[in-house]
């Protein structure tokens, strides 16, 4: 919470100070106490237990420490353009054998399969559940892991594991939960297929295949923020693929 690593027990009147000052950061560091207190109506005494709550002797390092995490925020995130050149330069990839060579080998996967489980967190959470809308309409029924810690496959006969699919989606390709959830199914007999950014990561090494966007890596304070576009493309162009064939069959 504001400078500190771990969050800090409020009460109401420390939530409406605490409310404020993230709302008006480039105010607060210039007031005297007696403006934060007239403007969140409370005391003096109420933000400077406020102040001691975040490990501060009293406003005036509250203010300081305040200002510290502004510049820091500030060096942190340096405004930076979209590139285009990133997005041009994965579809110029997508034409090139090696790409065609890991689609096909996905589709070949998938058309053994009746049932398609999508996993990812975070970003790659919002992906996972897009898939399985998209692949539930255009190839085989296809559901999201809502809780990666969970494993429904348990409970599945062999002869549907034998036609499940699990894709697994993870931007760095070393997502704590995918991992632990593909270390699971290793011994099991579903087919596995990632898409993520390197073909090197541990989530890629542990599927039968795996989809590379080599992508630029890109992060906003401590978030990662890479693209998700190519992600979305090779989902579609999967589904699309798989839809014509079936049609052809």
């Amino acid at each position: 919470m504001l400078f500190l690593d771990h969050a800090v027990d409020l009460s109401d009147i420390d939530l409406a100070i605490y409310k404020y000052v993230l709302q008006n950061l480039d105010k607060v560091i210039y007031m005297r106490i007696r403006e934060l207190a007239a403007n969140t109506h409370t005391s003096t005494a109420s933000v400077q237990r406020f102040c001691r709550k975040f490990e501060c002797q009293g406003f005036t390092e509250f203010k300081i420490r305040l200002k510290l995490l502004q510049e820091q925020t500030a060096a942190k995130t340096p405004a930076t353009p979209v590139d285009p050149g990133m997005y041009i330069n994965f579809f110029n990839r997508v034409t090139t054998p090696d790409f065609d060579a890991h689609i096909q080998a996905a589709v070949q996967l998938l058309k053994q399969c009746e049932l398609v489980l999508f996993i990812g967190v975070g970003s790659s959470n919002v992906m996972a559940e897009y898939g399985a809308l998209y692949f539930s309409s255009m190839f085989h029924m296809a559901v999201r892991i809502e809780d990666p810690v969970t494993y429904p496959q348990r409970y599945f006969p062999k002869a549907l594991l034998d036609k499940t699919c699990v894709i697994a989606l993870s931007v760095s390709g070393e997502t704590p939960e995918v991992i632990s959830y593909l270390s699971n199914l290793s011994f099991r007999d579903s087919h596995t297929l990632s898409i993520t950014n390197s073909a090197h990561s541990t989530v890629a090494r542990l599927t039968d295949v795996n989809i590379a966007t080599d992508i630029a890596k890109e992060h906003y304070v401590e978030q990662d923020v890479t693209s998700q576009v190519p992600c979305l493309f090779i989902l579609e162009y999967l589904a699309k693929i798989l839809h014509e064939q079936n049609k052809a069959d």
